[in-house]
């Protein structure tokens, strides 16, 4: 009997995914490949009558890109300042982005109630711009005051224990986890998205993203699969043309 392939193990952190739906404009954030229904309605605001779905759907929300991290704590520290950044789209949006700017109320008067919705459910060009603003802020490192105040609690903390007494803390303070954006890269469907954000910090990689079905297709299987192909395309070739074949991959990949 036949075992089943071994499943890819992603470690919790290390990839974001970015779902945009086609009709609104609305963006969720997932650190999974699929995304969780409920969890998902929950970063969806109430806007007015039908702004927020009673259940996603598949064929409506598509994904926007893929964000991957070296390390798990830099991807769940722009996961976090994403989710904060979202909040203050929809609570502290200037004012002439839902007033009329046309009539003769113009500047006066606010939009009505559906079309000021629809305004405020637009948020693929913040989410990409915040995703800038996020890895720009990862780039500039942990202020100094925040490394102190670590540094002053990992040294209260062995000082207790070297005298024996209690820290009354469930978890030994750690130092700042890393961030930074060497080897952070983020996979686009559509490439022209980028355009969105005004600049993007050295060092971060953009490629493209496949789409599977109605998923993001996992970067590790396509790698595996065009290797395979490569693979079974040396063997149909002489000695010479091999030889030719594998410096022009290189030059390419280069």
């Amino acid at each position: 009997m036949a075992q089943p392939a071994a499943k890819q193990v992603v470690e919790h952190g290390t990839q974001i995914f970015f779902y945009n739906n086609i009709r609104t404009n609305q963006v969720v954030y997932s650190l999974t490949r699929t995304l969780n229904n409920n969890a998902s309605l929950a970063q969806i605001p109430f806007l007015g009558k039908k702004t927020v779905p009673a259940r996603l759907r598949k064929d409506l929300w598509h994904p926007l890109c893929l964000i991957e991290f070296p390390h798990p704590s830099q991807g769940l520290l722009a996961y976090r300042r994403l989710r904060e950044f979202r909040r203050l789209h929809e609570t502290s949006y200037p004012l002439s982005l839902i007033t009329r700017t046309d009539g003769p109320h113009a500047g006066n008067q606010l939009l009505p109630k559906k079309k000021r919705g629809k305004v405020l459910m637009d948020q693929k060009a913040n989410s990409i711009a915040d995703l800038a603003a996020v890895l720009a802020l990862q780039k500039q490192g942990w202020a100094e005051e925040h490394v102190k105040t670590r540094q002053r609690q990992i040294a209260r903390v062995e000082m207790q224990k070297a005298r024996g007494k209690k820290t009354y803390m469930k978890k030994h303070p750690q130092g700042p986890p890393e961030i930074g954006v060497e080897g952070v890269r983020v996979r686009w469907t559509n490439l022209l998205d980028a355009e969105f954000a005004e600049s993007w910090p050295e060092g971060v990689l953009h490629d493209g993203l496949t789409r599977h079905r109605y998923t993001a297709a996992l970067p590790i299987m396509e790698d595996v699969k065009e290797t395979v192909e490569e693979k079974e395309e040396e063997k149909d070739l002489p000695g010479a043309l091999l030889e030719a074949g594998r410096t022009a991959a290189a030059e390419a990949r280069a």
